[in-house]
């Protein structure tokens, strides 16, 4: 892969990953148009992932770093709690449970955590077949018509004014379902999550911050499944500045597009 191919991968990846648009359909458009090939290709996309992945930090990185404080908070109420429950049985006593879910932040934490569970049972059982969807452009066009009729579904919605505390945990684990179904190519998983939020009646302004913090997990997740498959994968050592060249770039871009 030359550096300008991985300059304009790096770009098209900033670009729609964020868009609602699909990036992984785009991807596979344009490496089958223009003949791309990548040795390594799995690490080349996983540097893309990972540039678009340090965007979502940036822009949000006063969220999660609250999410991730109300999480270590929430691990050590249950352990208190734990403490009182065996207090409360030996001794008698009727001492009071601290409450685990008592602001909007602890339930997002939650939020998310339900969702990545369906997201990541379909992402594991179908990690071949995305693959394959991916070596065609018939997957990627009718994906794409997909995600045109969410959109235009979406974008008839009414405003909803649903923030964390509104939201039922049915609602997440459907949500996550959505961003499972979205790992095909062409079928966008920014696009689909805010559309599914959306028709949930959620704020929009949250939809869109539950899509990209919600990109987290996915994103780490599917790059520890590859690791394995990146190891074993030849990559010339010219070939590693070409890719993180590749990686800032969709780190800036993605930035300036969310």
């Amino acid at each position: 892969m030359s550096l300008l191919q991985a300059i304009f991968l790096g770009i098209v990846q900033g670009v729609t990953e964020f868009l609602p648009v699909s990036s992984s359909g785009h991807l596979a458009i344009f490496q089958n148009i223009f003949d791309m090939k990548t040795d390594g290709g799995l690490l080349f996309d996983v540097c893309l992932h990972i540039g678009t992945l340090a965007a979502v930090f940036i822009v949000y990185w006063k969220d999660i770093f609250k999410m991730i404080r109300e999480f270590f908070r929430m691990c050590g109420d249950i352990i208190r709690n734990v403490k009182i429950f065996y207090r409360n049985r030996r001794y008698d006593e009727a001492l009071r449970y601290h409450r685990i879910i008592h602001n909007n932040y602890r339930k997002f934490v939650l939020l998310v955590l339900v969702s990545t569970i369906p997201t990541g049972i379909i992402g594991v059982m179908g990690k071949d077949l995305i693959s394959f969807a991916s070596t065609t452009l018939i997957v990627p066009g009718v994906c794409l018509l997909l995600t045109g009729l969410l959109l235009l579904v979406a974008d008839h919605c009414k405003d909803g004014k649903k923030i964390p505390k509104d939201i039922s945990y049915s609602n997440g684990f459907l949500i996550g379902i959505a961003q499972g179904l979205a790992t095909l190519p062409g079928l966008s998983r920014s696009g689909t999550t805010i559309a599914v939020c959306l028709l949930l009646g959620m704020d929009r302004r949250f939809a869109v911050k539950y899509s990209f913090i919600l990109s987290i997990p996915a994103v780490l997740g599917a790059a520890l499944l590859e690791v394995k498959d990146v190891i074993a994968e030849p990559v010339k050592a010219s070939q590693i500045g070409v890719y993180a060249i590749g990686m800032v770039f969709a780190a800036v871009v993605g930035y300036i597009c969310i």
